[in-house]
């Protein structure tokens, strides 16, 4: 019997997959910053804003915050081969698949049950990344495309057709558990309420009585306060209310017959029957949630001569995380960019986390985000959230890589590593949490699985005499796995302890001295023709080129 064959989306290099470490992130207090003042109850002071790549970051995010993410907005490289001021993001489509897939896999494992991930992406790679998504989501978590028209005015000099607007891609973690929030009701929405009849339940607009699906007892004639005689609804369709049905709503004053009783019946939709809220429809107009030269002005507002050239415009994050979150929720960003997805989450009362290779980490987001703590920000979304200023945010910088290699080619940990480094780094890497005993006598407690199951991590070379003191210690109703350097002892003779040597416990762990993976391919040269290609740089060595951490384009 043939293989099963299984429908997916297949590309050069799909089957390499990265062993990411798990790095641990050091806290910078000299860029880490909050409000001078407590402005309410509510503020929100633990946000986290990582220098570092974003692959890396998500991974090193995935021991405290997996299933705690409530939103994930991303804005990835586009693939154009645009070249960028702060960014290039040209990309061979194999290889941006790759890239993608790595990053798409950890955000959803950080996504909670009900979270959701949202995608702006143009048509170069759209329908290519709906399929991903199909394959590391579940087509069955598949929730909408979204078009947000994100120009105003064509432009003239197109080749074919002037390319109005983007996707907004939105997948669910569990599309059983997710809905998205209401949206608020317009004035505008409320001003096609009215009341010529001067109704005691107050304003109210005519809706459709008929419906073009075959409904057996939709079939009557109606014979209006006029006399008129109606034998159906117009083009043949059909009543949507049995006969007596409708002449209940009719008693009840529900049906509208026009001011002189001889149109054809409408049922009367109050405004102040409707559900607080709006359903959200796919297309986003520029007027709804702003367009790119809107969000080009907001950075130059806030960056002056040296905007970041592709932002999204505030308006539109708020509309995203308005319909996936509440106040309170934690917000994901892994393409910062100039920093829009933290900046509009603080305004909201979000919790978030940010993610940026780039100078600009340091150069714009930090800078921007000061205003918005400060209340110094009065441009984008502030006044209409209301927002005054509070909170603050910590700067974080992935640490080095645990491993280094010594001048005879060992692997040895890096000398960046202290003990409470390392202690917290072999905790992320055997599997533990991180949580060390502030009690002397619980020396050896830095971190545990379970509440009977804990880890020692440290750099002596433990005797036998050493290895009994520790096992007492600990007692016999508890089990502690050992990371040592080396140790003299048969690690069979104490029942519960497990001994292990560092670093040849992890060595096979992960990918060691890696701190890239992101790939720029665009500016390779062009081969002459009979020209034999040049050695390229390895996808998993030194050589690899950046970069893929950056936000996409407008």
């Amino acid at each position: 019997m043939a293989k099963k064959q299984k429908l997916e989306l297949t590309w050069i290099g799909k089957d390499e997959r990265p062993k990411l470490e798990p790095r641990i992130l050091i806290e910078d207090p000299a860029l880490s910053y909050h409000a001078a003042a407590r402005r309410s109850e509510v503020d929100i002071f633990d946000n986290m804003l990582i220098r570092g790549d974003n692959l890396l970051a998500l991974k090193a995010l995935e021991s405290d915050f997996a299933g705690k993410i409530k939103c994930v907005f991303i804005d990835p490289p586009y693939n154009t081969g645009s070249a960028f001021t702060h960014y290039d993001d040209g990309l061979e489509h194999s290889l941006w698949l790759s890239l993608m897939r790595d990053r798409l896999e950890m955000i959803r494992t950080l996504l909670s049950d009900d979270g959701s991930l949202w995608i702006t992406i143009d048509d170069n790679e759209a329908h290519y990344l709906k399929v991903l998504c199909d394959e590391v989501f579940g087509r069955a978590n598949f929730v909408a495309t979204i078009i947000w028209r994100k120009n105003y005015s064509p432009k003239s000099t197109a080749r074919h057709f002037s390319e109005d607007h983007d996707y907004v891609i939105v997948y669910a973690k569990n599309g059983d558990r997710w809905s998205p929030n209401q949206m608020a009701r317009s004035d505008k929405q409320n001003a096609a309420y009215k009341n010529p009849d001067n109704d005691p339940r107050g304003r109210w607009k005519p809706g459709d009585l008929s419906a073009r699906n075959f409904y057996s007892k939709g079939i009557y004639s109606i014979t209006s306060p006029s006399g008129r005689v109606i034998p159906g609804p117009p083009n043949k369709n059909y009543w949507r209310v049995e006969e007596s049905k409708f002449w209940a709503l009719h008693r009840d004053n529900r049906i509208w017959w026009g001011k002189d009783g001889t149109a054809i019946p409408q049922i009367k939709r109050f405004l102040s029957e409707l559900k607080e809220g709006i359903t959200p429809q796919t297309f986003w107009s520029h007027e709804e949630v702003g367009h790119t030269q809107e969000a080009k002005q907001e950075s130059i507002k806030i960056f002056g001569e040296d905007p970041f050239s592709t932002p999204k415009p505030e308006r539109l994050l708020a509309r995203i995380i308005g319909l996936a979150t509440t106040p309170g929720d934690l917000v994901l960003d892994s393409f910062a960019g100039s920093g829009t997805t933290g900046a509009v989450a603080q305004k909201m009362g979000r919790r978030w986390i940010m993610a940026e290779l780039g100078d600009h980490a340091q150069t714009h987001i930090v800078p921007r985000l000061k205003k918005v703590i400060d209340g110094d920000d009065a441009g984008g979304v502030t006044e209409t959230v209301g927002w005054k200023g509070g909170g603050g945010f910590r700067y974080y910088k992935l640490a080095p890589s645990l491993l280094a290699h010594d001048k005879y080619g060992n692997w040895v940990i890096a000398k960046d590593y202290n003990a409470t480094m390392l202690a917290e780094a072999l905790c992320r890497h055997m599997g533990f949490t991180y949580a060390p005993s502030q009690s002397a006598d619980e020396y050896w407690r830095h971190g545990y699985s379970t509440e009977n199951d804990f880890i020692y991590v440290t750099t002596q070379s433990l005797t036998h005499d050493a290895c009994r003191r520790i096992s007492e210690d600990v007692g016999p109703d508890r089990s502690l796995l050992v990371c040592c350097k080396a140790f003299n002892a048969n690690p069979e003779a104490f029942e519960n302890l497990t001994l292990v040597k560092i670093p040849t416990a992890i060595l096979a762990k992960c990918e060691w001295g890696r701190d890239d993976y992101s790939l720029n391919v665009k500016n390779l040269p062009i081969a002459e023709p009979g020209e034999p290609p040049a050695p390229s740089a390895s996808r998993n060595g030194k050589g690899s080129l950046p970069l893929f951490d950056q936000a996409g384009e407008d």
